[in-house]
């Protein structure tokens, strides 16, 4: 449960962040918001952090493919 705090804080600080206007609160609600998800993300379950690891390998995959694709349509 405490790892779903940790989350929605680090989202909500994200939020703010890109709201704000002035560069030195957006880059201390940026390091603020980035340490709440790691932390949320260290102590969410293995099932989770599978999951999201997963997601973000194949979005990994298909933006460096996507960019290959870019170098062969070129020549």
């Amino acid at each position: 449960m405490s790892s779903v705090v940790l989350l929605l804080i680090g989202l909500g600080t994200f939020f703010l962040a890109w709201r704000t206007k002035d560069e030195i609160n957006r880059i201390a609600a940026m390091v603020a918001g980035t340490i709440s998800l790691v932390w949320g993300f260290a102590l969410a379950p293995v099932s989770f952090q599978l999951v999201f690891e997963i997601i973000s390998v194949l979005a990994a995959f298909f933006v460096c493919m996507r960019c290959l694709g870019c170098d062969l349509n070129q020549d």
